[in-house]
């Protein structure tokens, strides 16, 4: 059963084809039906509802139906909407209809014909855009609901640990809860200095088995209430709890970057080196507690100190930083 409200506009500089095309659509029973003299008054109704199916002159004065089927693609991609274009025609031959068919119409009717093809044709598009709609509305669903779940996940795929997003979560939870009940907050950036060598030397496969390396192997070197995760592709963050930020000690930090760096991963390749940089924040419950991005960006910065320097990079929030050997 053809849908008896879509929406179709006809769109005809000479009014004796509106009117015909009109008579024969209300005939079939269509209920939806307007009318525009020009592309441009088209368009502008368009923008006020937009409309299913579009039957157009493909020769009209200022803008023809081509370049009117170019800017409907445009309108369309910018509302996720599909609309079906009839161009009416007097032109015959392949060429004509292939320029046509590539510039984002649908389908023709011979004005010498029309009679015994518009309703035909109308009845095809009346099916094809409503598929075409549902499919584009399913995709804007499954898009919608995958930015969702992006939005809540909290965990980086290829190590199962944190990701960036828990990182920020929970170090802004250890800042507040320093503030709260005092003691020290201690943000540990650790990166991987030969990574991009990794990256060109080895395959995605051995990549993950590295990254799943140092992935165990900081979950080894932690203590039990530390949190660690993974905040991009080469670096990873410990998140600590202390009673006072006089226990952020170097041999603590040292613990976690000799744990890594120089270290060799086994892998399908053989076992590979990595080579690490380390950098630490530490915030005390007597200073103002810095937002969790302050402290991330202040630590990344830090971190090109610690590649340059082979040194472990430590800055006591709102203190000079300072260079451990």
């Amino acid at each position: 059963m053809p849908n008896l409200d879509l929406p179709i506009l006809v769109v005809d500089d000479a009014k004796f084809s509106s009117t015909i095309i009109g008579k024969t659509l209300k005939l079939a029973g269509y209920r939806d039906i307007r009318f525009a003299n020009s592309a441009a008054s088209a368009l502008a109704m368009m923008e006020e509802r937009p409309v299913s199916v579009l039957v157009a002159d493909w020769l009209m004065p200022e803008m023809d139906g081509l370049e009117m089927a170019g800017r409907v693609r445009q309108f369309d991609e910018q509302i996720n909407h599909y609309t079906y274009i009839i161009l009416l025609t007097a032109k015959e031959g392949v060429e004509a209809l292939a320029e046509a068919f590539d510039r984002g119409v649908d389908d023709f009717i011979y004005k010498s014909d029309m009679n015994k093809q518009l309703l035909p044709r109308i009845y095809a598009a009346d099916r094809i855009v409503d598929l075409q709609n549902s499919l584009l509305l399913a995709n804007q669903l499954l898009v919608d609901n995958n930015r969702e779940l992006e939005a809540k996940n909290v965990i980086d795929l290829q190590t199962g640990l944190g990701n960036q997003r828990f990182a920020q979560q929970k170090l802004s939870g250890n800042l507040d809860h320093s503030e709260s009940r005092g003691g020290a907050t201690s943000y540990l950036l650790l990166g991987i200095k030969n990574w991009a060598q990794i990256k060109s030397n080895y395959s995605h496969t051995v990549q993950e088995e590295i990254l799943l390396g140092i992935a165990r192997r900081l979950r080894h070197l932690i203590r039990p209430l530390d949190t660690v995760c993974r905040v991009s592709e080469s670096q990873f963050a410990v998140i600590a709890s202390f009673g006072n930020i006089d226990h952020c000690t170097t041999s603590c930090y040292r613990r976690i970057h000799d744990g890594i760096n120089l270290k060799a991963f086994k892998t399908t390749a053989g076992f590979v080196s990595v080579q690490s940089g380390t950098s630490i924040c530490a915030i005390s419950s007597d200073q103002t507690p810095p937002k969790a991005s302050e402290v991330e960006r202040t630590a990344l910065n830090k971190l090109q100190y610690s590649y340059d320097t082979g040194t472990i990079s430590i800055h006591r929030w709102k203190s000079a930083p300072q260079a451990l050997a």
